[in-house]
């Protein structure tokens, strides 16, 4: 069997690379700046028998692809089809970073969210109802803090999970 390839997409700053890190165990230069992944990393690891092949893509604000970040990172969910795209937002930016979620959901390709950085939303009292929002999106939503490796067990399931419903 083929790895399953999931591609991470997100907002700059979203915390993309240190997802990627604690996922893959990986150790890609975190930077805090718009711009700091304008090329598209690679891991692969293994979950409950599946091998799996992440990519960080750069981060982006829309799927427009007017900027060359947009442009790879459109052109690898529509060209090269991932299995899974795991859209990470900002738990402390949601509305901001949802756009970017909603256009992705509208490539029809299987979503899993990160809700990433999940701890400095609860310390600035900003409650999120992941269950509701998995349901008004249609689609699993994971509470992660990856600098803290929270959450990643829980997404990696996720990933697993939703490989199981769509790709059987």
């Amino acid at each position: 069997m083929n790895p399953l390839l999931i591609a991470l997409a997100g907002n700059p700053n979203s915390g993309k690379t240190s997802l990627f890190n604690a996922i893959t165990g990986s150790k890609q230069h975190v930077g805090n700046w718009p711009g700091k992944t304008i090329a598209k990393k690679e891991g692969e690891f293994q979950h409950r028998g599946y091998d799996i092949k992440i990519v960080d893509l750069p981060g982006i604000y829309s799927m427009s692809a007017f900027s060359p970040e947009e442009v790879i990172a459109r052109d690898f969910i529509v060209q090269e089809k991932p299995d899974i795209v795991i859209t990470v937002l900002d738990a402390a930016n949601l509305e901001r970073n949802l756009y970017l979620a909603v256009q992705v959901l509208e490539m029809n390709v299987p979503v899993v969210i990160a809700l990433n950085m999940s701890d400095i939303a609860e310390a600035k009292n900003i409650q999120i109802e992941r269950e509701g929002l998995s349901q008004a999106l249609s689609v699993p939503v994971i509470r992660t803090v990856a600098r803290k490796e929270e959450g990643t067990r829980d997404l990696i399931d996720a990933i697993v999970d939703t490989a199981n419903q769509t790709l059987l």
